[in-house]
């Protein structure tokens, strides 16, 4: 059977075809190729057949690597051949080989681009160059000749790759003077001498010593991938537990940053004394203080202040992610996860110079880390609903089965960091895909949010006061109830059950921010699903008796008291003369000093100020912590995924293609050449059009679009003017972009 060009062969294929290749091999259509020689050709260079390379399974690796064994790159091929050395049918694996313009040809005369071999190495299969010696010999019976020792090193070779190196390569001696098994073997022809360093193992005995089989039987079928079967229910409530301690400990993190913004290290990062800071604080190792440190960055909520002394600052969107549902804030922290263009799993290692990788430093940035991210997502999505996969290990197996070529030395390590980061942000649960993350996946983000929410506990509206003055949270709290019990508790132990504990301090902090004694009994006594101890109400009247009776304003700042006893024993204080006190009437002081300060240095000594407002309430003074400006994030059109053709885009350039082979093929005659030097002289295009024009004939032309990229068309001139062609297609053409044109003879 004659041989087919790939050309030839892309001009036989259908316009949905050849859409469909150009949005597979999206490297083809950048810049659009101006005739199908041209697509041809890019798709035949090495660099265009790696990338088509990179989502080829195992085995359609194995069928391609069989038809360079066969020598399709050089002759024609037929797939009876290629099917016997793979020991399989391979007609599905052709087929993709065919619509990735990696195979083409009728069956009984398949070829594959020369790129293929340099692409995939100069040993397909592991195996050598065939023997012209051996193949009119017994090869089974010469190798039964060999010794033990000589065996062990063709075993070697045999595995692949078949080259060896070894100083007995040089030697040439008969078999009676061979000293060494590599001599020994050169001499009975079962070795190939490279060079004077090398050695090569035949083809023909590379296939004897695996058994007759040019590939491993076992390694050509996908690895099977054990899960266990869940309820879908019980899937998203464990996942929804992980979402809701992730959302505690994102909160813990920009409350802590809003207060003390951490330090950005010379060359970019987070230190290790501030990641050590953040795993004890939030009672967490220091790769989930990783995960949380990148999350909000990349969440949009912490932003490095570029000062002059630049700190991880939260921004103003953090107050609004704050103030949000807890299905919300799971939202934003999802979507800013799947879209990170970095590797957190990193951090902690080292990188080329040795040195440790920082968390939030540039060593992170890996552009394709969405694209995995995904690619383990989506292989769960396969799974039956609520099943989860019982290992991480077999799903590194199955997923490098799939695409062997992709992902680089990182690419198994990503799989076990994926699914660990996944799991502690609630998309994966007990192995398996929530529903939630199903639909995110699809692009329903309303449907995940739905989802997400019906999988949450619902908020409670009550706590349970113990008579140790602890408080008992039995689930997440409504948000009101949340920001007061955060007023005037502190936590004690967090979880899915919160516990906060009631103290001297703060009930205070609570007085500070203008609620009162009253507020605070109404607070316990509508809130509390178990009575009220009596401690807890002397508490808070205790606290609140003392409570501002020493009051203060900018006068700096002032203080006032009807209690001049009290004011006495202040200017008695240490404190006085280090913040300025002084009196101006028998119940005043003032102080240069801001009032917060004054108030602050009280404390500690003792006593218990409040801060009041000019109308004389209280008011709370506590600052609220730094914040930059927002900053958006760019949106993406899908997921994880790189941008790819539409099916306009693609059908536009499979039109251009077909108008460029016409082009080509119909173009006679004199050709009219535009000045070069970029002149405006266009008279004698001009001419060739108008003349075209007039007679009603087609005119080839070269043409030249606002990006630079060349072409040909046939085009039937409808008028010419202005400077512009226009064609019976309604495209116009600008005079000074037609770089050459010719009339087209029926």
């Amino acid at each position: 059977m004659p041989a087919t060009s790939l050309a030839d062969w892309l001009r036989a294929e259908s316009d949905d075809a050849l859409a469909e290749l150009l949005r597979t091999r999206r490297d083809l259509s950048t810049p659009p190729p101006s005739d199908t020689a041209v697509l041809a050709t890019r798709a035949g260079t090495p660099g265009s057949v790696a990338r088509a390379c990179e989502d080829l399974d195992t085995f359609t690796l194995a069928v391609l690597d069989a038809l360079l064994v066969a020598g399709a790159d050089a002759a024609t091929v037929p797939a009876a051949e290629v099917a016997g050395l793979v020991g399989r049918d391979v007609t599905a694996a052709l087929a993709k080989l065919r619509a990735r313009v990696l195979a083409w040809g009728e069956d009984g005369a398949l070829r594959v681009p020369p790129a293929a071999r340099d692409v995939l190495g100069p040993f397909p299969a592991g195996l050598g160059t065939p023997s012209p010696a051996l193949a009119a010999t017994d090869v089974e019976a010469r190798l039964a000749e060999v010794g033990e020792d000589e065996r062990a090193v063709l075993t070697a070779l045999a595995a692949g790759p078949p080259i060896g190196r070894t100083r007995d390569a040089g030697v040439d001696v008969a078999l009676s003077e061979a000293a060494t098994p590599v001599q020994k073997l050169l001499a009975r022809g079962l070795l190939l001498r490279r060079d004077d360093q090398t050695v090569e193992l035949p083809r023909e005995l590379g296939v004897l010593l695996r058994d007759g089989a040019v590939f491993d039987p076992d390694t050509l079928a996908e690895p099977e991938l054990p899960v266990h079967p869940h309820q879908t229910d019980t899937v998203d409530a464990a996942a929804a537990g992980e979402a809701m301690e992730l959302l505690r400990q994102v909160e813990s993190l920009l409350r802590s940053w809003s207060q003390t913004p951490p330090p950005v290290l010379k060359a970019g990062g987070l230190g290790v004394r501030e990641l050590k800071k953040v795993a004890k604080d939030l009672e967490v190792d220091e790769r989930r203080a990783t995960l949380l440190a990148e999350l909000v960055v990349g969440a949009g909520l912490v932003a490095d202040s570029e000062n002059t002394v630049p700190e991880w600052v939260p921004t103003t969107l953090t107050d609004s992610w704050l103030a949000s549902p807890s299905v919300q804030r799971w939202m934003t922290l999802a979507q800013a996860w799947l879209e990170l263009p970095r590797l957190p799993g990193l951090a902690g290692g080292r990188d080329a110079k040795d040195k440790p990788i920082a968390p939030l430093s540039e060593e992170l940035r890996r552009p394709l880390a969405p694209v995995a991210r995904r690619r383990v997502l989506t292989a769960l999505a396969e799974l039956p609903a609520g099943s989860g996969v019982k290992g991480v290990d077999e799903l590194v197996n199955v997923l490098a089965w799939r695409a062997p070529r992709r992902g680089g030395r990182l690419r198994d390590e990503t799989v076990r960091w994926t699914m660990a980061e996944a799991t502690a942000l609630g998309l994966v649960g007990l192995g398996g895909l929530t529903t939630g993350t199903r639909l995110l996946l699809e692009d329903d983000r309303s449907g995940a949010v739905e989802a997400m929410y019906d999988a949450l506990p619902a908020p409670v509206d009550h706590v349970l006061v113990q008579a140790d003055l602890t408080v008992v949270a039995p689930g997440p709290l409504e948000t009101e109830l949340a920001a007061a019990m955060s007023a005037v508790a502190d936590v004690e132990s967090a979880g899915h059950a919160t516990v906060y504990r009631v103290t001297e301090t703060s009930v205070r902090r609570a007085l500070d921010t203008g609620r009162t004694a009253d507020e605070l009994h109404a607070l316990f006594r509508t809130k509390s699903a178990t009575p009220v101890p009596q401690g807890l109400s002397y508490l808070i009247d205790d606290v609140a008796r003392r409570h501002g009776r020493l009051r203060g304003g900018a006068a700096g700042s002032f203080l006032r008291c009807d209690d001049e006893a009290l004011l006495a024993e202040v200017l008695a204080n240490p404190v006085a003369a280090e913040y300025d006190l002084r009196m101006i009437a028998p119940t005043v002081l003032i102080s240069s000093a801001a009032l917060a300060e004054v108030l602050e240095a009280l404390r500690a000594a003792g006593f218990a100020p409040a801060a009041e407002g000019p109308d004389g309430r209280v008011v709370d003074l506590r600052p609220s912590g730094r914040r930059l400006p927002g900053r958006t994030r760019s949106a993406r059109a899908r997921v994880g995924e790189p941008a790819t053709l539409t099916e306009e885009q693609a059908v536009r350039i499979v039109s251009n293609l077909r108008a460029g082979d016409q082009a080509s093929a119909r173009r006679r005659g004199s050709t009219v050449h535009a000045p070069r030097g970029g002149g405006a002289d266009t008279t004698a295009t001009l001419d060739l059009l108008s003349l075209a024009t007039l007679e009603q004939r087609e005119v080839w032309i070269g043409f030249v679009d606002s990006r630079g990229t060349a072409s040909q068309r046939v085009v039937r001139p409808l008028r010419v003017g202005g400077g512009v062609l226009e064609g019976a297609d309604h495209e116009r053409y600008p005079l000074h972009r037609i770089t050459s044109a010719a009339l087209v003879e029926d």
